[in-house]
């Protein structure tokens, strides 16, 4: 399974640490930068691109990090299929994926430590959308709110 996984400065160092972790767990890491830890990157450049690939399904799930989450959430969910949500807790991890079909998690590099950071990427990428008629619905309600960009 291919994970995509992407940080601005504030974040690259538990990008770095997470893209060991998935890959000593079996998963191939696609890396969308930063490459080398620069103070003057914009975590658009890096999130966007990302978030694009796991609308387009070119990589299973995403994960985004900059220093506080916020700005790569905010990034993410500019793309057409995009789902994201800043995570700060193991239920919403996973409950985001069951009933939201969350594909792409935003984590704070600055307020997250690295052990959580571990749980809350496991129950993302464990969980599995339920596709419940309710959730469904809700989602159709968002999808058109894409379509129309008000």
């Amino acid at each position: 399974m291919k994970i995509g996984i992407a940080a601005d400065h504030g974040g690259f160092e538990l990008k770095n640490t997470t893209k060991i972790f998935l890959e000593n767990k079996g998963y191939e890491v696609q890396d969308y930068g930063a490459y080398e830890l620069m103070s003057t990157d914009d975590y658009p450049d890096f999130i966007i691109p990302l978030a694009r690939a796991v609308a387009a399904g070119e990589v299973f799930r995403g994960i985004a990090i900059c220093g506080s989450g916020v700005g790569a959430c905010f990034a993410a969910n500019k793309i057409n299929g995009i789902r994201a949500a800043l995570i700060n807790d193991y239920f919403s991890a996973h409950q985001g994926v069951e009933d939201d079909d969350m594909n792409l998690i935003c984590l704070g590099g600055r307020v997250t430590g690295y052990a959580a950071a571990q749980e809350y990427i496991t129950a993302f990428l464990d969980g599995k959308y339920i596709g419940a008629e309710r959730h469904k619905r809700r989602l159709e309600k968002v999808k058109v709110l894409e379509e129309k960009k008000s």
